[in-house]
């Protein structure tokens, strides 16, 4: 599978405290460990565990991904956003890899 960086949509500008919808999608092949090849061996699994999203470094949303999210996961969320800043998120995979991915933030009228 190709490593594409993740991809995440977020308002360029924002009014302090709106609630604004966050798109996120991890290129990822989300892997169970119950898979088998043809010709029987067992694909080793491979998925992302957890997500977390911060903004100016504080947790604001997180979830655990388990073995029925799909390859290339897609999620989307509110967030409250307090100002300007820094949007960053994350992915953990089982083997201790993490996905990352920033957007920043600007202030309507500012």
């Amino acid at each position: 599978m190709e490593n594409k960086a993740p991809e995440v949509k977020v308002p360029a500008v924002v009014t302090p405290g709106e609630d604004v919808l966050i798109r996120t999608k991890a290129w990822h092949p989300m892997e169970t460990g119950w898979r088998e090849t043809h010709d029987g061996q067992t694909v080793p699994r491979n998925r992302i565990n957890k997500f977390v999203c911060r903004f100016n470094g504080a947790d604001v949303f997180s979830a655990d991904f388990h073995s029925g999210v799909s390859e290339n996961p897609y999620l989307t969320f509110h967030a409250r956003v307090p100002g300007a800043g820094v949007l960053e998120f994350e992915w953990r995979v089982d083997d201790g890899s993490i996905l990352r991915a920033s957007a920043h933030v600007g202030i309507a009228g500012a």
